[in-house]
């Protein structure tokens, strides 16, 4: 069931339309990117992860960007996606990353998401995340 309800909101996430994503995360969801570079950080909350994240990736990236899944594990209450992007910046250069991302549901919300990604390519197209934004 958890598994079917990922594979149906990165449908349409593939498709160019997050609001089953958006509309999915639990209103206490956390989001931990993982690593040691400028972007690692847990996110706490549906708010500041649309916010502080997602919004801000919103000011760097261009609209019609996808993140197309390619292989999905379930167990239990995890669910593991791979997943590429298909993305560009604002100023036309390719931001192609790789994912391996972990979501944790509970009663059909997402409750937790690990994300794993090529944080090199992160800070070398994107930059580094800035120190203004991370909550104290």
């Amino acid at each position: 069931e958890n598994k079917k309800l990922i594979e149906t909101i990165f449908a349409s996430v593939a498709a160019g339309d997050r609001t089953l994503f958006v509309e999915s995360l639990a209103d206490d969801v956390t989001m931990r990117v993982t690593g040691q570079y400028s972007w690692s950080q847990t996110f706490k909350g549906k708010e500041a992860l649309l916010r502080d994240l997602y919004g801000y990736l919103g000011t760097l990236l261009a609209e019609g960007r996808r993140t197309i899944p390619q292989r999905f594990i379930a167990d239990g209450d995890h669910v593991v996606m791979e997943a590429v992007g298909e993305m560009r910046t604002k100023a036309g250069v390719p931001y192609n990353n790789e994912y391996c991302l972990i979501y944790r549901l509970k009663d059909g919300k997402i409750v937790e998401i690990r994300e794993y990604c090529d944080s090199v390519l992160t800070e070398k197209i994107l930059g580094k995340y800035p120190a203004t934004r991370i909550p104290a």
